[in-house]
């Protein structure tokens, strides 16, 4: 049987909030990644100005950036052991099985910055 999609039944908020911070880890200068644990600890989480979040080199909109600044959306993720830290005031670490998780997003729908 093939493994279950969504199996810590996230909601689509919870989901794209994941999947931002998947995309901040992949980066070096947004993340600092620990080899042998698979963690990667987000000392800044982007701001959304405007209608919009710089992600890296992307954009996103301040929808799908939202979940970064709900107090909900992160003790969720840290409930279900994706994320841990003292959100709003310390960095963020992704989890190993966070980084890993399957969101389903097929990554974030973002545009490359003009500014």
């Amino acid at each position: 049987m093939p493994p279950k999609k969504n199996p810590l039944k996230l909601n689509p908020l919870q989901l794209r909030t994941l999947a931002l911070l998947q995309e901040l880890a992949r980066h070096p200068e947004t993340c600092t990644l620990d080899p042998q644990s698979g963690e990667a600890t987000i000392a800044h989480l982007p701001q959304v100005h405007g209608d919009h979040a710089h992600v890296g080199e992307l954009v996103v909109s301040a929808r799908d950036a939202s979940g970064l600044s709900n107090p909900a959306v992160w003790a969720a993720l840290e409930r279900k052991g994706l994320v841990r830290g003292g959100f709003p005031h310390a960095a963020i670490t992704l989890t190993a099985a966070g980084r890993t998780y399957d969101t389903g997003l097929g990554g974030i729908p973002a545009a490359h910055s003009d500014h």
